[in-house]
Parts: C-alpha cells; sequence; structure tokens
C-alpha cells in the first residue's frame, strides 16, 4: 500500500511534469497548484501519528499544528490560484 508521503511526491512530480509540458497560462497556475496539493498531502503524511487522540482533553494528544499550518496553506492556495487567473483573464481580454 501507497503512504501518503509517497502519494504526496508523486503528485508534485505530476505538477512539475505539468510546469515543464504546457506553455497555457492556465495550465501552469493549475499545474502550480498541483505541486502545492502534493505538498501538503506530503506533510499532513509526515505528522500522522498512528493511536494519539485528537487535541480535545486528550491524553496522549496529536500535535494540531501541521494540520493548522496546512490548512492555511490551502487558503492561501486558493487565493494565490483565483488572482493569477484573473490575472490571466484580464490579459487575454486587454490582448485581444
Amino acid at each position: 500500500m501507497i503512504s501518503p508521503e509517497q502519494a504526496g511526491v508523486i503528485i508534485m512530480l505530476v505538477g512539475i511534469y505539468g510546469l515543464m509540458a504546457k506553455r497555457e497560462p492556465i495550465k501552469l497556475v493549475l499545474s502550480i497548484n498541483v505541486v502545492s496539493l502534493g505538498l501538503v498531502l506530503f506533510f499532513i503524511g509526515l505528522a500522522y501519528s498512528p493511536g494519539k487522540d485528537v487535541p480535545i482533553m486528550p491524553t496522549d494528544p496529536v500535535d494540531p499544528l501541521p494540520a493548522t499550518l496546512m490548512l492555511t496553506t490551502l487558503v492561501v492556495d486558493i487565493a494565490i490560484t483565483s488572482l493569477a487567473l484573473a490575472i490571466i483573464i484580464r490579459m487575454r481580454r486587454d490582448g485581444s
């Protein structure tokens, strides 16, 4: 069975391939988004601790910081992706 770390690396490699193989700006932005999602999966997989409790009244808690940081990363990723796509649409409209 494949681990989350390995899946994250594979997804990052797919995104890097997209960055190298594609020339269209929208596909480049989406490839950057895929690389970022692979990185988030990789770090969440590294932070996984089997047998730990949730950090609400626990006896043996898991560290909530990695999940918090990755959630913040996803929110920032969405904002950057939407801004980049809006800029691309604006460039195409002004260029035509």
